[in-house]
C-alpha cells in the first residue's frame, strides 16, 4: 500500500518538477581555411566563457533565420548561408537574473559566413574569435556541443 501510495504521489507531482525544456537556436558560423574549418567563437555577457551566437526563436523566422540574426547581432556575421535544418543540438542550464534555472535545449544550425561587420548591435559586449573547431571543442562547457564541434572536420 505504502509503495502504491508513493507512486501516485511521484506521479502528481512529476509535471510540477519537470517542466519541458526551452527552446533557443544557435549560429555555428564556420569558414574554411587550409588547415580546415574554422569556427567563430563568441563571450558570453553575463561570465565570458566562449560560446557560439544563439537566441531565443524569432516571431516570423523559421529556425535557421533566427540563429542568423542571433549571429549578426551577437558576432557582427553580415553574410552568411544558413542550412536549413539544424545539425544537431544541445542542452544547458539558462541562468536568469532572479537567480532561476531553466533547462534549455538549442538548435544548432551551421552557417557559411561570407563577410563580417567591424560594428554590429553587441560589439562593445562581447569579444568575438575565430578559431581551429578542435580547440573550440576544447573551450565549450557543453559536452553535446563539444561533440557537434569535433564532427566539423572528422
Amino acid at each position: 500500500m505504502v509503495k502504491f501510495m508513493t507512486h501516485a504521489w511521484e506521479e502528481l507531482l512529476k509535471p510540477m518538477i519537470s517542466r519541458p525544456k526551452a527552446v533557443q537556436v544557435a549560429a555555428l558560423c564556420c569558414r574554411e581555411t587550409k588547415s580546415g574549418v574554422d569556427v567563430l567563437m563568441i563571450t558570453s555577457r553575463g561570465t565570458g566563457r566562449w560560446i557560439i551566437p544563439k537566441g531565443w526563436p524569432i516571431k516570423g523566422k523559421d529556425g535557421a533565420q533566427s540563429a542568423l540574426q542571433e549571429a549578426w547581432e551577437e558576432a557582427g556575421v553580415k553574410s552568411a548561408d544558413p542550412q536549413t535544418d539544424p545539425i544537431g543540438t544541445y542542452d544547458y542550464v539558462k541562468k536568469r537574473g532572479n537567480g532561476t534555472a531553466e533547462p534549455v535545449q538549442t538548435y544548432v544550425y551551421r552557417v557559411a559566413v561570407n563577410t563580417m561587420s567591424p560594428n554590429y548591435p553587441e560589439s562593445h559586449q562581447r569579444e568575438r574569435q575565430w578559431m581551429p573547431a578542435e580547440v573550440a571543442a576544447n573551450l565549450v562547457h557543453e559536452p553535446q556541443l563539444r561533440d557537434l564541434l569535433l564532427q566539423i572536420n572528422a
